[in-house]
């Protein structure tokens, strides 16, 4: 049943620990993400907040997988910069998650293709044994490997038996049958196979009650605020990472009385919203990359119409067809500035699950006041990565349709026009079908009333009220979130998902009493220019951290706040998330000799 260990077993004292990140890796199709899931379930139970990060390819099956979660007693945003187990189905997937592993890590090793090759240094314990052989001779089923590596694991981590039965029991339930019966024979082989192989437990992890946490995806928690912010109508293509708003959506949005429609591409979608919108009903969309550059003529269309929509760009690594599972931040510098001519929209930019939740409703109330479009610009990691976040307090919630007038309004009217000018920018509106009211809607530019005028000293006032909403909203428009040492002189100025990475990483420098501040930013378009000069001016230097090449948050600070002497890139771009050191030693390396840093400008 077993092959010979690489190394005897040892006697082992298990570790107390306050977290515990593991990762689980072979090919696409092994199962590696239900594991993960599993695992995650077990220590939400126990009481601790988790997040797991995935990384796969853009097919069903075969090429490298893996997930990794990480649970602590304390929240965290990030999957960090170590590993303590790694269950490995392939060789390869040593080669990838070996290099992460502590020095007392432990390895669970699938040795159906032969005994584990890679040499690890002494102290990481590795098990292995045949586990795909294992399940396909007595289960009849190759893809079972994954609840028996779950047994094992669990062993390693001191996870009591009955928790884990009871996690894969409800797993599995609804499914029954011999899905259910397969899957609770796979983990007994799984503790039977620990005993013989002598898998000890090496960690002792802090159990306490479930601690009431949601554990949420960004996407998903985009769909709730849709709903609970009274979105009723949503279109959308199947496009990685953007699919599980659709997937959740589709499924959720018909039990409150809305609709979730598949569309044929990216353009049928914005334009289905827009003509929901129209009628009223507020409407989403969400696509990558590739459907937003096929959705941008209907933000223009939306923009020149004063037409209310919401479009979700979840960000991944581009151009083109990219790399479609991988993450990057590289779609700030279309979002802000995509399109022909000159016209309004807003951008703001979710940090974490919750803000997913709350900045949706807002993103929702701000389309509606201001009757222009609005971006939530996400990223993979938050889109797909699933955090455990306190529940959604929907005392919270408020739904705000702006100029939205009722029939009793508009029959109040001596008149109405559709487009009429006001000191804020913003006409009062109806929905087809209101005795009064007036329903022309046009990409070419209009007079008050809403017919096609050219006139020159019309088109300027036309210009000048659409865009005047841009600069009223940003009142409205999420402000920056402050961490860190008010009096520190180095600083770091970010978006999106990163902010777990940079957080940790201020940890790590701190240790090395090297204090920092970070401003995390969540309007991109129009920036809060104030907070960001308040804050460049009281550092030294600030390293603006995105994941992309160009830098385009960086520049977009430096054409609108200025301070670019001040400004240093820490840029990545290979398709992965930061880790905290990374972040860390880019600031030493920068800094210099005096903080143990070798600068490259020396």
């Amino acid at each position: 049943m077993t092959t010979t260990l690489e190394r005897e077993t040892r006697p082992v004292q298990p570790k107390r620990v306050n977290e515990i990140r593991v990762m689980v890796g072979g090919q696409g199709g092994d199962g590696t993400l239900t594991v993960i899931s599993l695992l995650a379930r077990c220590l939400k139970l126990i009481g601790l907040h988790t997040y797991d990060a995935r990384n796969v390819l853009s097919r069903i099956r075969g090429g490298h997988a893996d997930g990794v979660l990480r649970g602590s007693v304390n929240r965290v945003l990030c999957s960090g910069d170590a590993l303590d187990a790694l269950v490995a189905f392939d060789e390869e997937a040593v080669e990838v998650g070996s290099p992460l592993l502590e020095a007392d890590g432990v390895v669970i090793f699938d040795s159906s293709r032969g005994p584990l090759k890679k040499r690890l240094p002494p102290g990481v314990q590795v098990y292995q044994s045949k586990l795909s052989d294992l399940a396909g001779t007595q289960l009849k089923k190759t893809l079972l490997k994954n609840t028996i590596s779950f047994a094992i694991l669990s062993r390693a981590l001191g996870l009591k038996q009955e928790l884990v039965e009871r996690v894969v029991r409800e797993r599995y339930q609804r499914k029954g049958g011999e899905v259910l019966e397969g899957n609770m024979a796979a983990l007994q082989i799984g503790f039977r196979l620990a005993d013989e192989i002598g898998v000890a437990a090496h960690y002792s992890i802090p159990e306490g009650a479930e601690n009431g946490s949601l554990q949420v995806v960004g996407d998903e928690a985009i769909g709730i605020g849709f709903i609970v912010g009274g979105g009723r109508f949503y279109a959308g293509y199947p496009i990685t990472p953007a699919s599980e708003v659709l997937d959740y959506l589709s499924v959720n949005l018909p039990k409150f009385g809305g609709a979730a429609i598949q569309a044929e591409d990216e353009i049928s979608a914005i334009n289905m919203a827009i003509g929901a919108a129209v009628a009223g009903v507020r409407s989403m969309t969400a696509t990558s990359g590739p459907g937003q550059d096929l959705m941008t003529e209907g933000l223009g269309q939306a923009a020149e119409a004063e037409i209310p929509v919401v479009i979700v760009d979840v960000q991944r690594s581009g151009p083109s067809t990219g790399m479609p599972t991988k993450h990057e931040q590289s779609d700030l510098n279309h979002v802000v500035f995509a399109g022909h001519g000159d016209f309004p929209r807003l951008v703001i930019a979710p940090a974490d699950v919750t803000d997913c939740f709350y900045l949706t409703i807002d993103a929702l109330n701000l389309a509606e006041k201001y009757q222009l479009p609005v971006f939530i610009l996400i990223d993979q990691a938050l889109a797909q990565n699933s955090q455990s976040v306190p529940p959604f307090d929907l005392s919270k919630v408020r739904v705000e349709r702006g100029k939205l007038l009722s029939q009793t309004e508009l029959d109040s009217l001596p008149v109405y026009k559709r487009y009429e000018f006001s000191s804020d920018g913003i006409s009062r509106r109806t929905v087809p079908g209101m005795s009064g009211g007036f329903s022309q809607i046009t990409g070419n530019e209009h007079n008050e009333w809403g017919m096609v005028s050219v006139n020159t000293e019309n088109r300027e006032k036309m210009m000048r009220k659409r865009m005047l909403k841009v600069e009223l909203a940003k009142t409205e428009m999420p402000r920056a979130r402050f961490y860190g040492s008010q009096d520190a002189k180095i600083g770091f100025v970010s978006f999106g998902s990163n902010v777990g990475p940079i957080l940790e990483a201020m940890d790590i420098l701190a240790a090395k009493n090297l204090p920092t501040k970070f401003l995390l930013v969540r309007s991109l378009h129009p920036l809060h220019e104030d907070e960001l000069a308040q804050f460049l001016d009281s550092v030294d230097t600030a390293f603006v951290v995105e994941c992309n090449l160009s830098g385009q948050l960086a520049g977009l600070i430096r054409r609108e706040v200025g301070f670019a002497n001040k400004i240093f890139g820490i840029n990545r771009f290979d398709g992965h998330s930061f880790r905290p050191h990374e972040i860390a030693q880019r600031v030493l390396e920068e800094l210099g000799p005096k903080t143990g840093g070798n600068s490259r400008n020396a």
